[in-house]
């Protein structure tokens, strides 16, 4: 008596919505909908990997790289790049947030923005922009520099001929080291 009880109840249970008059909860409808598009691309540890015109390689890496649109345009959080020069040197940047251009190679770095050449020397802004096929960087803001020469302020610079000049600009400051 007590499985045929057991199976009753169970018999209830599943056969309780057609006994309440809620026989069409279980149908399943299908409606057309709009195919969604993803607003932006987002990608974790995003990394590029290029050639210059003078074929020395560079890496651009950040924590986070954000894609608006179908412009290849990056926004980047956490941004690093990196460049081995012709003379065997190797130049290392990094930011707080930057904005890479892929088809112009143009990089604008904002916030913290520090420059390091493996000779010890250093050179820190708030903002720069780096033109990856020409060689160059610049900067209107207040920049830092010290290294073996000793150390320099001024309120901006110009880094030309593939980082051979830099030009301090602007009300420039420089205390220099003597070697023995």
């Amino acid at each position: 008596l007590l499985p045929v009880l057991a199976l009753g109840l169970l018999s209830a249970i599943a056969f309780w919505p057609e006994i309440d008059g809620q026989g069409d909860g279980g149908r399943v409808s299908f409606r057309r909908t709009i195919e969604p598009r993803a607003e932006a691309l987002r990608v974790v540890n995003p990394r590029y990997r290029g050639i210059d015109d003078e074929s020395r390689p560079y890496t651009i890496t950040a924590a986070i790289g954000q894609q608006v649109g179908a412009e290849e345009v990056l926004d980047l959080t956490e941004p690093r790049g990196d460049i081995v020069l012709n003379d065997g040197a190797w130049v290392f940047v990094r930011a707080d947030t930057g904005r890479y251009d892929k088809p112009a190679h143009r990089l604008l770095l904002e916030g913290n923005v520090t420059i390091y050449h493996d000779n010890g020397t250093m050179l820190r802004t708030a903002q720069a922009l780096v033109l990856l096929d020409e060689g160059a960087a610049e900067g209107d803001t207040p920049v830092a520099a010290q290294g073996g020469f000793g150390t320099l302020t001024s309120e901006g610079f110009r880094l030309t001929e593939r980082g051979a000049v830099v030009v301090f600009t602007g009300n420039a400051r420089a205390v220099l080291e003597s070697r023995p």
